[in-house]
């Protein structure tokens, strides 16, 4: 039977132990804030939260105060890693010891759980401050990330000049383990590599395309807006863009790389304009992309295509522990 709330001035309360009811306006108030910051819709990843809630199966605390939840967080674990999937706190008791009482609470059993070496969080809604205290600093590791945004209704996106012998063509299931190779092959060494170990082999990589294509997390995956570069001699895939609407009339680039040995040729610039051109025509009028600010060849090519940052955030990860 779930608790009721008492009203101890600020308490940490874990989900199992709470209704569906207790999370509502909090998880509406969060869905408002998704949608107005970030022009993304929330709902599925909200109504998920709210089915493990009540089924008893989500990991993570609340924040109660005052008898009401002002906070939540909950955590996952995948094989030797850790993800904390959320972390929201109302704009009313919004602070950066809230935010911090949360992540420690994730952390603490994510650090003492036998085999996992490595926990990962990219919070969108937190917003980034390179001075902000970190929880477990001592094993802690952050990347700042762009939030950026384009307005597909005044964007020119003008056929660019491809330096390369190329052929495209949209997306098709059956790529998945070429795009997995190249994804592992384009992120060796990079920073996005330590952000999310996915990156760093065929195997990781094949997982973060199985969830892009079957969980919200990042939007309901878009085939028709997703497309694919090989080389004409070979049939060897050289690169690829994958998109997603997130919510109504509004699409997502998901992934987007070129092999090393195929970058400044203007294949990921003719990469991104299909996907965006597909998405404006099939009625979308912005699409929003995420991005390390220290990878300044993309983010000035997102700008030189009209991108323009909206927000700042954090990639955290611990390891070490």
């Amino acid at each position: 039977m779930a608790a009721r709330l008492n009203p101890a001035p600020s308490q940490l309360v874990d989900l199992r132990r709470l209704r569906v009811q207790d999370l509502d306006p909090m998880l509406d108030e969060e869905c408002a804030a998704w949608l107005e910051e970030l022009e993304w819709d929330f709902g599925k990843s909200a109504d998920l939260v709210r089915r493990f809630v009540e089924m008893r199966a989500l990991s993570g605390v609340a924040l109660v105060e005052q008898g009401c939840v002002m906070g939540y967080m909950y955590h996952v674990q995948e094989d030797d890693k850790g993800l904390i999937g959320d972390l929201y706190v109302r704009r009313e008791a919004r602070t950066p010891e809230r935010e911090n009482l949360l992540m420690e609470a994730a952390l603490e059993p994510l650090m003492a759980t036998p085999g996992v070496r490595r926990i990962e969080a990219q919070l969108m809604l937190l917003s980034h401050d390179s001075g902000r205290e970190v929880p477990r600093s001592e094993f802690a590791a952050t990347y700042a990330r762009n939030f950026m945004r384009i307005d597909l209704r005044t964007a020119p996106l003008a056929r660019g000049r491809v330096r390369r012998p190329v052929y495209f063509e949209k997306w098709s299931d059956h790529y998945n383990a070429a795009a997995a190779q190249l994804i592992a092959e384009a992120y060796h060494g990079h920073a996005d590599s330590r952000i999310n170990d996915q990156y760093r082999s065929v195997g990781g990589a094949r997982k973060f395309l199985y969830n892009i294509v079957q969980y919200p997390g990042c939007g309901n995956f878009y085939r028709p807006g997703s497309c694919a570069a090989f080389e004409p001699l070979n049939g060897r895939m050289i690169g690829v863009s994958l998109a997603s609407l997130v919510a109504h009339r509004v699409g997502h680039i998901t992934q987007i790389c070129v092999s090393p040995a195929a970058q400044g040729t203007g294949i990921g610039y003719e990469l991104l304009r299909q996907s965006l051109t597909t998405l404006r025509d099939m009625g979308c009028d912005s699409a929003t992309l995420t991005v390390t600010s220290t990878n300044r060849n993309a983010v000035e090519l997102y700008e030189r295509v009209g991108f323009r940052t909206i927000r700042q955030f954090t990639a955290f990860v611990w390891e070490g522990f």
